[in-house]
């Protein structure tokens, strides 16, 4: 499978991905420099935004996405994504079902859940394996939440945090959809309809959530 080439939604030849990644493309660094470079730049420039869900193709494009300031998780790793193909590392998106114990009032306000799903991700593929990684939460929201900043040190998986500093449970995976060639629109919004079917039905939210 290849996991290098642009697509709609990976859209690394225009000239926002290209911008993004300039600072990267030296010769000096390493495909794993770059991985971990690229990693703190999509976690920490765009704010993290769970509750703006959007199903319209043209949302997900990466070019699209560079141009705001926040992003849901799926955003930012399709953004990820992309800078990472654009820099010759493979690179997929991963999907999963995952639950927030801490700071959930509001998700569960919004979605009638403390469950998020779709919850994005990436593999990459560095020095001969496969790495999960996950540049959703922005250091600063961290800080809020008492929660150490996920780091990638290009050699393991960093996935999200299970616990705050204070030991209590923070992120639990609930449920692994796998990983997918290029971003599964239809397999998200039947995904969300079967998760949070009253953000469908009512005017109300269908506006607020932009679906």
């Amino acid at each position: 499978m290849d996991y290098l080439s642009p697509t709609y939604f990976f859209d690394y030849e225009t000239k926002e991905i290209q911008n993004l990644i300039a600072a990267y493309k030296k010769p000096t660094l390493t495909p794993k420099e770059q991985c971990k470079l690229v990693y703190l730049k999509i976690r920490d420039s765009w704010r993290y935004n769970p509750y703006n869900l959007s199903f319209s193709k043209e949302n997900y494009k990466a070019s699209t996405i560079a141009k705001r300031d926040s992003g849901h998780c799926i955003d930012k790793s399709i953004l990820l994504i992309t800078c990472l193909r654009a820099l010759n590392i493979p690179a997929r998106l991963h999907l999963a079902k995952v639950k927030n114990h801490i700071g959930a009032e509001r998700l569960i306000e919004k979605f009638g859940s403390n469950e998020l799903t779709n919850h994005g991700m990436v593999n990459a593929y560095i020095n001969g394996k496969w790495l999960k990684m996950s540049p959703a939460f922005n250091a600063s929201l961290c800080k809020m939440f008492n929660v150490a900043p996920l780091e990638f040190d290009g050699e393991n998986d960093s996935v999200l945090q299970e616990f705050n500093r204070e030991g209590n449970t923070f992120m639990e995976y609930l449920e692994d959809y796998g990983h997918f060639d290029d971003v599964p629109v239809a397999f998200m919004i039947k995904n969300a309809k079967e998760h949070y079917p009253h953000i469908f039905d009512t005017p109300k939210n269908q506006t607020e959530f932009k679906l």
